[in-house]
């Protein structure tokens, strides 16, 4: 036999994941222009992960996603783009490298910005690397020629340019303002970088003192009742508020409050943002460690104290707390309220503390002076964009969460306090003047002209948050601001995919700026996945031990079983369980369709090795060129199972477009139609030659589907199917024109199908499996031959037809198989009817009677033993009144199916007997 017919006996992913990919990226098939210049193109831009990051489920599934999309879309023809690349993860990367100075008993202020800078080069460099290459393990085509980074000299000019247009428009400016501050990291940190754990705390209630009066005039008249989960900031109060239509308090509007330890005289304030129904219904105002008191204090012009330095100790403004860390003022304040007759009482509550997502600490909002992006003309653009339709998001029920982000936005921080990262450009004079300017001598220019001399400046220190750049992304990474031919060509991309928790923080960022820097929209579909989660549904953590690590199951399943489980596991929108058992089923469904392809090749080598060809030809016979009943019913199921899978891919239901390809290789080709073509391959001749015909075609359509889902084997079955397609070309109904490649094959289509044949059938799988069940049901050897009786009706022609196929499928020794349009059924029989078929199976086929009658009476007297046991234990007072409720719930659930065994053999017994 020639080489072109040999298979190993199972797939080896390990040595094959390696050298394939390898030779995709060789023969340029990642790359756009593989699909020719009139292609349409079809673009993604890979959500950059951190470059020091190393790769968990969540890469896995979005990496999976997006380069099913891109596979599917360079098998439609279209010129696929996925631009990879990473991010410089700025609070990530400084943190390694500062734990790496300190290890060396160095820190950052005594190496200077210029050499910590280099450190982080260097770092990045190193690291790189090792993310990358876990992306192409997975099998990411992405065209990595047009690899970025969001530091490189390119996308730092981007962000230069986007910066000074805005300054330039009036919506980027420095101000004061509540952030989210990390006093670990001591810088302000984005939304996103703050996780929020619920947390058992204490709500502290307290008397805010009247001016004038006495605490024992009580409540409303001497003092007003406050409530505080965090007392330290009473220190920076500068109001209470109450509701105006609160009775308790409405006439101490207008009246002084002294802050407790401090004596700072406050005012007593009205304001429809106080809940009159929480707490003692009275607000303490502290607008600069609030977010929400900020907004109170610039409606009623309060003035804003700052009670925390930078590394949350107090500052002066905190009188005799000053110098202390945040939390033992807490103590000490507090302690000193009780002795000062100010406690009224402590509450445990259950409280919503937000932390820093890398050091962990708790995050201060506190007062800082910033750069912020003023984003309400950007969020009309983005708003609009999605309800005119131009933009799409999958599913549609997170339209609503944009819609409300982006109506309900703040002003955006874009400064953070890092070395690593853009820096802000922006430059000073010795007054203070601010030049904002794309590169250094631009702004010099700038100076010159306003100072008329040359004159020295210094650059902000500060650099932008990751979101900034990282909003740039769909079009700077294809060259903007400049006019090149990537951005010409590839822009505006098409569907921007990635996690349903950062629509807000990214994805309409992205929009926004998009909308405002190109006046296009850069994508028209947004798709969104959920979490992955353990097989519990918990989010995986260390602290859980339940973390599954994507390459320890590489190295042991292979990364198509992976994607393959991610893939039909994933809805859109919604959170995932991962399971190790669903990968290594998903492991077992690659060799299924290896099996199948060695099935396949090896029969076709068999014939190809015939020595009259003559024999092997299908043109000599008309029957044989219009197929047998399976022939043509594998062909209708294909065409279906193509048809729907496109819908579904089109449709953006990935998942259950791999979960139809599935079932219907595994069940429709494997289970069904390679047992009936085992006996049409044996006849040899005309017949056997249409079946190695129907074999290659339905195995190269069915490779071409599930290719965008577990590309690495279907790609090294499809080389074998092609060299022994190509090697066994003289028989006629082997396809013999194939492309170079799997990857680049056409996409199938789906033809028209022959319904009758699907209904035949059809009914042809009701009879297999209805003397199957029968078979399992006497626990008939698999091995053992049994006769029957078939009264077929009017489908008498199909059954003669089909008997050989039945015969086989069924194990029936056709030398006692009796089909009419009508028989009488025997009484010691089992029968059934299937296909609107009545079949009968003679029972000394099926079992030895005597045996069979004293298994079954020794099964009756025991399910009658337990019958009797357990109704006794539930009859007794004694057990129902002691025993706990699911023991005895237990116990009813296990009579009743004693009981049901009982009937059954019963039931049994007597149909035997009779």
């Amino acid at each position: 036999m020639s080489n072109s017919f040999d298979m190993p006996k199972t797939y080896d992913f390990a040595a094959a994941e390696q050298r394939l990919y390898a030779w995709w990226e060789a023969q340029g098939w990642f790359k756009p222009e593989a699909a020719g210049s009139d292609a349409e193109p079809f673009v993604i831009s890979i959500p950059p992960p951190n470059v020091t990051g190393v790769l968990h489920q969540g890469h896995a599934l979005f990496v999976t996603l997006e380069d099913l999309m891109i596979r599917y879309q360079r098998m439609r023809g279209r010129a696929a783009l996925w631009v990879p690349g990473t991010d410089h993860a700025g609070i990530a990367t400084q943190l390694q490298v500062e734990r790496k100075l300190r290890d060396e008993g160095a820190n950052r202020e005594e190496i200077g910005r210029e050499r910590f800078v280099a450190a982080c080069w260097d770092w990045t460099d190193k690291h790189h690397g090792g993310i990358v290459s876990q992306l192409r393990r997975l099998g990411a085509s992405c065209d990595w020629e047009r690899e970025r980074f969001t530091l490189d000299e390119g996308l730092s000019r981007a962000v230069n340019e986007a910066f000074t247009r805005l300054y330039r428009m009036g919506l980027i400016y420095q101000s004061e303002y509540i952030v989210n501050w990390s006093p670990g990291l001591q810088t302000a940190v984005s939304d996103v970088e703050v996780e929020y754990t619920e947390e058992q705390g204490t709500l502290y209630y307290f008397k805010y003192p009247i001016a004038g009066h006495d605490l024992d005039e009580g409540p409303g008249q001497g003092y007003i009742p406050v409530a505080t989960t965090r007392p330290e900031t009473i220190l920076a109060d500068t109001a209470v508020a109450v509701h105006p239509d609160d009775e308790r308090y409405r006439h101490l509007i207008g009246k002084t409050c002294l802050v407790p330890m401090l004596n700072r005289a406050i005012p007593v304030i009205h304001d429809t943002y106080v809940a009159m129904d929480f707490g003692t219904g009275a607000l303490k105002i502290t607008p600069g460690h609030d977010p929400n008191d900020f907004e109170i204090g610039q409606r009623h012009g309060l003035p804003i104290v700052n009670v925390m330095n930078k590394d949350a100790t107090l500052n002066g403004e905190a009188g005799p707390y000053t110098g202390m860390e945040r939390f033992a003022a807490r103590g000490k304040l507090w302690a000193d309220m009780k002795a000062a007759g100010l406690v009224i009482k402590e509450e445990p509550y259950t409280m919503t503390v937000p932390r820093a997502q890398r050091g962990g600490e708790v995050i201060e909002p506190l007062i800082s002076k910033q750069w912020f992006v003023n984003t309400t003309p950007m969020a009309d653009l983005g708003l609009a964009a999605v309800r005119s339709g131009r933009i799409r998001i999958i599913p549609e029920r997170f339209t609503k969460v944009y819609y409300h982000w982006l109506e309900n936005l703040r002003p955006w921080c874009v400064s953070r306090q890092l070395w690593w990262g853009h820096r802000i450009p922006a430059w000073y004079g010795p007054d203070g003047q601010v030049f904002v300017a794309r590169s250094e001598a631009e702004a010099t220019a700038q100076a010159i002209k306003h100072y008329g001399r040359p004159t020295p400046l210094q650059q902000d220190p500060d650099v932008l948050d990751t979101w900034f750049s990282s909003g740039l992304w769909p079009f700077s990474t294809l060259g903007w601001p400049d006019d090149t031919p990537d951005l010409r060509r590839y822009y505006p991309t098409d569907v921007m995919e990635t996690g349903y928790d950062i629509l807000f923080f990214w994805v309409a960022r992205m929009v926004m700026q998009g909308l405002l820097y190109t006046n296009d929209i850069p994508f028209h579909t947004v798709y969104l996945h959920g979490l992955v989660r353990d097989e519990q549904g918990r989010k995986m953590s260390k602290t859980y031990n339940n973390v599954i690590d994507p390459i320890e199951v590489m190295d042991e399943f292979g990364a198509d079983a992976l994607r393959f489980t991610l893939l039909t596991s994933a809805t859109p929108g919604n959170d995932m369980n991962l399971s190790l058992e669903r990968i290594r089923a998903n492991r077992n469904f690659a060799n299924k369709i290896w099996n199948a392809a060695r099935f396949t090749v090896t029969n076709l080598g068999k014939l190809a090795e015939e020595s009259d060809r003559s024999s092997v030809t299908d043109r000599q016979s008309s029957e044989a060129d219009q197929g047998s009943l399976a022939d043509r019913w594998i062909a209708g199921r294909l065409n279906t199972t193509i048809a729907e899978a496109t819908r579904l891919f089109d449709t953006y239901q990935f998942g259950e477009a791999g979960r139809q390809a599935y079932e219907f290789l595994w069940g429709d080709f494997a289970d069904w139609y390679i047992e009936v073509a085992k006996g049409q391959l044996s006849g040899g001749g005309p017949a056997a030659a249409r079946t190695a015909g129907v074999l290659v075609r339905v195995l190269d359509q069915t490779l071409r589907l599930l290719h965008p889902f577990i590309p690495f084997v279907t790609e090294d079955i499809w080389q074998n199917l092609k060299a022994a397609a190509e090697a066994a070309s003289a028989i006629d109904s082997v396809p013999g024109d194939w492309p170079d490649a799997l990857i680049v094959a056409p996409w199938p289509q789906a033809g028209p199908v022959d319904t009758e044949a699907e209904v035949a059938f059809q009914r042809v799988q009701d009879i297999v499996r209805a003397i199957r069940n029968a078979r399992s049901e006497y626990n008939v050897p698999p091995g053992r031959r049994i006769g029957a009786l078939i009264s077929a009706g009017e489908h008498l022609a199909l059954l003669q037809a089909q008997l050989p196929v039945i015969a086989s499928l069924a194990s029936l020794d056709r030398a006692h198989v009796q089909l009419a349009e009508t028989l009488d059924i025997p009484v010691k029989s089992a029968s059934m009817v299937a296909g609107g078929v009545t079949m009968a199976l003679p029972l000394a086929d099926l079992v030895d009677m005597d045996a069979e009658l004293g298994r079954l009476r020794k099964d009756l007297a025991n399910a009658e033993k337990m019958v009797s046991s357990t109704a006794g234990r539930l009859a007794n007072p004694g057990f129902v009144n002691s025993a706990p409720a699911h023991v005895i719930e237990g116990a009813r659930q296990q009579l009743a199916e004693w009981q049901s065994k009982q009937a059954q053999i019963q039931e049994r017994l007597a149909a035997l007997e009779a």
